[in-house]
């Protein structure tokens, strides 16, 4: 299993969102992403968040929280534990991203875009902030064929 972290960097009410539309081999091309990335050996998730913010935006996150776990499951690709962070404080510019188009965009406006359906689900508990969550996305290809969520207050 893969360890990785999605990290949504906020500002006035938008989540800094990736078009996924450079990268050549992208399970996720032409689909909108938060930011984030593999771990490197060693790494704890919070200083993958770190680090992949700061290579993909050219922002250092400094004001950030771990907000759920979810679990991939898929039939076509390897599995997954995500790790994922929101991001309220920020220093830096940001820089062109080899692996798609950054854009701010208001978080009510997220779901109508090409987005996979597992990632509104967890977009929703984010936004909603019910509390830390741990989430189980079961996907047969590109269907979402099964998902469970668990709350933690």
């Amino acid at each position: 299993m893969l360890n990785t972290t999605l990290i949504h960097v906020e500002k006035d009410g938008k989540y800094l969102m990736m078009h996924r539309v450079k990268k050549e081999n992208d399970v996720n091309h032409d689909k909108w992403t938060g930011v984030g990335g593999k771990f490197e050996e060693g790494e704890t998730p919070e200083e993958c968040a770190v680090r992949e913010t700061l290579e993909e935006t050219g922002l250092t996150i400094t004001d950030y929280r771990l907000r759920g776990i979810v679990t991939f499951l898929s039939d076509k690709w390897e599995g997954e534990y995500m790790y994922v962070f929101t991001a309220a404080g920020f220093t830096g510019e940001l820089i062109d991203c080899d692996e798609g188009t950054l854009e701010w965009v208001d978080k009510s406006v997220i779901p109508t875009l090409p987005i996979w359906e597992g990632d509104k689900l967890f977009l929703k508990e984010l936004i909603e902030d019910r509390g830390f969550f741990t989430m189980k996305l079961r996907y047969e290809g590109e269907t979402l064929a099964e998902s469970e969520v668990k709350l933690y207050r």
